[in-house]
């Protein structure tokens, strides 16, 4: 909890909207935060589905702005891609609460510093390939309604860069004991076929 306090600390003396820190316990296991009111950005595109395209245009710019930051030396490297950006390697519509005043991140024990294309490639992945529960005929209308949220966000980005990080990125997220073996092997179908 200390070292994602100290991050978002810097990072709202930076500027970039993530809630602002109000007390840690002096061991650093307890960390009370400002409350962000308001749905995460994959509730709101369920509401507001015709808003797709703004909310990926959002996403891009939180991913760019983030990038923008110089890197503080307190950030250990990340575990993927080198580079002096800082880097959330998990920045995507779940860890993005539509506030009052705007989209806020939250969930940062992975920041790092980085490569701004790795941290890209990570949502890329993440958002791609994530599985779709319901019907049929549901996730196919979601399944339609995410690849046009994924090509407007890639939209900002040059994709030949993105793509020389893919294979890392993926066989780095298989690691993760959350993601499914579903999940992984379209990963890899994914970055295979870009």
């Amino acid at each position: 909890m200390a070292f994602e306090a100290k991050v978002m600390e810097y990072l709202v003396s930076a500027g970039y909207p993530v809630p602002a820190i109000d007390s840690l316990s002096e061991d650093g296991t307890e960390l009370v935060m400002q409350r962000i009111d308001g749905p995460t950005m994959v509730e709101m595109i369920g509401r507001a589905p015709w808003k797709i395209r703004r909310f990926a245009d959002a996403l891009a710019d939180l991913h760019q702005r983030l990038h923008a930051i110089p890197a503080p030396d307190f950030l250990p490297p990340a575990p993927i891609g080198d580079g002096r950006s800082i880097v959330h390697m998990d920045l995507h519509p779940l860890n993005v609460i539509m506030g009052p005043d705007g989209p806020v991140v939250i969930d940062w024990p992975r920041a790092s510093r980085g490569d701004a294309a790795t941290d890209v490639g990570v949502a890329w992945m993440l958002m791609a390939a994530g599985e779709i529960p319901g019907s049929p005929i549901k996730a196919k209308l979601l399944g339609t309604g995410r690849s046009m949220f994924v090509n407007r966000f890639l939209s900002h980005f040059d994709r030949a860069t993105l793509s020389r990080h893919l294979t890392v990125v993926v066989e780095w997220k298989a690691l993760d004991p959350n993601i499914a073996p579903a999940e992984v092997a379209t990963m890899r179908r994914l970055a295979a076929s870009v």
